[in-house]
């Protein structure tokens, strides 16, 4: 697309440029992500005013923006909240697709852990169903040490 400024016609370019980078997860990612990693435990992080339990934790309470120091280990069950199927293949989900992303309410949390559920028919999951996490037999500190979420 060419546009006109000054008596000279300016080129435009639509491209995507793929940049690979290194980041940390900070302090509270890291100690989450190496239970995962190391005890399949799943540890939130609970704020001293409101009583929040967050999953992923945080350090700093996203509604009354406490400092957060207290860590409580939640259940690898819960309730899904709501879910989409995803029919493209992507990179960053293992396997093909049709994917279930789901939104799942740990037993002992009061937000929501964004994950997979598999072990059932893309056109069988309810909200409300009840699942349960699949830890991965070698696990390297990522989100996806939980392989996805079943129904129990």
């Amino acid at each position: 697309m060419a546009q006109k400024q000054q008596d000279q016609e300016l080129l435009q370019y639509e491209s995507r440029i793929k940049v690979p980078y290194t980041w940390s997860v900070g302090e509270v990612g890291s100690r989450f992500l190496m239970e995962l990693k190391e005890n399949r435990k799943i540890w939130a992080t609970r704020c001293p005013s409101c009583d929040m339990v967050f999953v992923p934790p945080k350090k700093t309470c996203t509604y009354c923006f406490s400092d957060i120091h207290e860590w409580v280990e939640v259940k690898d069950e819960g309730v899904l909240q709501t879910f989409t199927v995803v029919r493209y293949e992507t990179p960053l989900i293992p396997g093909k697709p049709p994917y279930i992303i789901g939104i799942i309410m740990l037993d002992g949390a009061d937000t929501g852990l964004v994950h997979l559920i598999a072990g059932v028919p893309h056109d069988k999951v309810k909200v409300g169903m009840r699942v349960k996490a699949v830890f991965e037999e070698k696990r390297k500190g990522h989100i996806l040490d939980i392989n996805h979420f079943k129904p129990i």
